[in-house]
């Protein structure tokens, strides 16, 4: 009889290994920078092409390695960060797990080139599959040289379900900035498709963030720096003002390593509660100076997630300081009562006195009254506005009160409509098939414009509105190269934009379909909301048709008038009132008199 339990072919092995570390192109770019760091190196270069599917190239100018190390280093669990399972809570080194470099090997053509100072020559290996395939000596500057080229050649199935080339550039643009930003003493350059995309060199934080993210964060960035036992706070902090509606940059270091911390994020946002919307986030470039024997940092494949030993107290502590900072810098609202003119009467001239103002009401106005006496209730309401304006001494006085009469007529008028009505200008309340239906308007009007111009887009009919005068835009680098990728598909949307390089976009026409007349704001949200639809729409129209109705539709706070409110329940319903939008998130919630009564008769 056989046996059903086999042990799995190393090549097998490595290739599962990889799977769990080496994710996408943006996943070896991690590794290798932070291989780079690890290695001292005072200078490192980032080459990528097609997003790194074809080529992905770190060189650096640190230790480097001797022949016997550069064939070691491929190994499974080959390290020189630990050697005792106590050296796991005192890392302060970035790789550690011994598998990096073994996953890149078995999906990927590597080719290494490596020379320490003490050596004359170097060493250059060539391996495929995990199987070295030449070494030889060569002629090589100090320092390590990885080349990463035709990843997953041998896993076709997982190269498949890589994104678009934007997508994943950006996934790589990310990983760099976040090396990038938590090492300012090294100097860091990237190149994407032959072109230079950051070139950044040794600086203080400000000046990396500025570098990374454009001239205008300069007068944005409000300082922090608090020292306790527990942990030690620096970085900077976003002012209220230039806080975005979708998630900025939020960074979080820990040692100088980049994590992901909702529970941190919330304290942050616990912090500017007072000062921003709820629909609103705050960006931050924030770093955690703890020992390294308080936290554990090997609870994840990727390192980005960390258990401290003392949540609560560095929870507090982020909190404060972020608050504390807000209010030093005089960002925090407050009164003035010195300054408060509305508190400082002018005084009496000689002779005048004070004349209490007389108040004329309507002793038969009953608000509860049915609808048949409510236009008396509308010519008492002009007849006081008619008696008040014979006050009046001239006739340039007496227009202004005839003027006010026809606008209350037209507003007590227009009150009279009782078919639907607005809910904290989010909602839309109405009676929908004998039900008492409740309306998101922003989401009802997001997929309204996302199945129109979904339409458009598969027929090809998207409009252009020129603008009067162009209109130029900065964009950080990532969101640049981005827009870069998506031109073509932009343009077939509505938006004429052209390159005005230097990471600058010169808007001359926006969709017609637009509803956001700032141009500016409206290609911003756009690009923040392509990204955040990128891992949940996978075809190419849904995400543009998606995000163009997202950065469009109108936003929850915005009063709409009877004409606006009827117009969108009538597009809606044109669509046969779907219950959820393309995410699957609620458009609405119906009541019938079924579910009316039950409420009603629950205890």
């Amino acid at each position: 009889m056989s046996n059903f339990i086999k042990v799995l072919p190393e090549n097998v092995a490595n290739q599962i290994a990889a799977g769990e570390v080496i994710q996408r192109p943006s996943s070896a770019v991690k590794e290798l920078l932070e291989n780079a760091v690890d290695a001292k190196a005072t200078k490192i270069n980032l080459v990528v092409k097609d997003a790194g599917k074809t080529l992905i190239q770190v060189i650096d100018n640190g230790n480097g390695m001797n022949q016997k190390d550069a064939e070691l280093c491929f190994l499974r669990h080959a390290t020189s960060k630990i050697i005792q399972s106590d050296d796991l809570f005192n890392i302060s080194t970035k790789g550690f797990r011994g598998e990096a470099l073994a996953s890149i090997a078995a999906i990927a053509q590597v080719v290494l080139k490596t020379k320490t100072k003490e050596c004359t020559l170097g060493h250059q290996l060539k391996i495929e599959g995990s199987k070295i395939k030449s070494k030889e000596q060569v002629t090589c500057a100090i320092g390590s040289n990885f080349s990463m080229k035709n990843l997953f050649f041998n896993v076709p199935a997982r190269r498949n379900f890589l994104k678009s080339d934007a997508v994943e550039t950006k996934h790589i643009i990310d990983e760099f900035q976040r090396i990038a930003l938590a090492h300012t003493e090294i100097h860091f350059t990237m190149h994407n498709n032959e072109q230079l995309v950051f070139d950044l060199p040794v600086s203080p934080l400000r000046q990396r963030i500025i570098n990374v993210f454009g001239k205008r964060y300069n007068e944005r960035l409000v300082p922090i720096q608090e020292n306790t036992s527990i942990t030690d706070i620096s970085g900077f902090i976003v002012k209220p003002e230039h806080c975005k509606r979708t998630r900025g940059e939020q960074y979080f270091f820990v040692n100088n390593r980049f994590i992901k911390s909702p529970y941190l994020n919330h304290a942050i946002n616990q912090a500017y509660s007072e000062l921003i919307g709820k629909d609103q986030f705050p960006s931050y470039f924030i770093f955690l100076s703890v020992p390294t024997n308080t936290l554990d940092i090997n609870i994840h494949p990727t390192k980005t997630e960390i258990k401290f030993q003392d949540e609560r107290s560095i929870y507090a502590i982020v909190r404060s300081t972020v608050k504390s900072s807000l209010g030093k810098y005089s960002i925090s609202p407050s009164l003035d009562f010195d300054q408060e003119n509305s508190f400082n009467p002018s005084p009496l001239l000689p002779g005048q006195t004070i004349v209490p103002p007389s108040i004329r009401i309507n002793p038969n106005y009953n608000p509860f009254r049915p609808e048949k006496t409510r236009p008396e209730a509308i010519e008492n309401t002009i007849k006081i506005l008619e008696d008040s304006s014979k006050e009046f001494s001239n006739h340039k006085e007496l227009s202004k009160a005839k003027h006010v009469q026809q606008n209350w007529s037209g507003i007590l008028e227009s009150s009279l409509s009782d078919s639907f009505f607005q809910l904290e200008k989010k909602y839309i309340v109405t009676k929908i098939k004998k039900s008492l239906c409740i309306i998101d308007q922003y989401r009802a009007h997001q997929h309204v414009l996302y199945k129109q111009f979904l339409a458009n887009m598969e027929e090809k009919k998207a409009a252009t509105q020129k603008l009067l005068f162009p209109v130029s835009v900065e964009l950080p680098v990532s969101d640049y190269q981005l827009s870069m990728d998506l031109l073509p598909n932009m343009k077939a949307i509505g938006f004429d934009i052209d390159d005005f390089g230097n990471k600058t976009l010169v808007i001359n026409g926006i969709p017609e379909a637009a509803q956001e007349n700032d141009s500016k704001l409206l290609l911003e949200r756009f690009i923040e909301e392509f990204k955040q639809s990128a891992g949940i729409l996978t075809n190419e129209n849904e995400k543009f048709a998606w995000s163009f109705a997202s950065s469009s539709a109108i936003k929850g706070g915005r009063e709409l008038s009877n004409v606006e409110m009827e117009s969108l329940i009538n597009d809606l319903l044109t669509y046969d009132l779907p219950q959820t939008n393309a995410k699957g998130k609620r458009i609405f919630y119906q009541l019938d008199s079924t579910q009316i009564n039950q409420l009603f008769s629950k205890k």
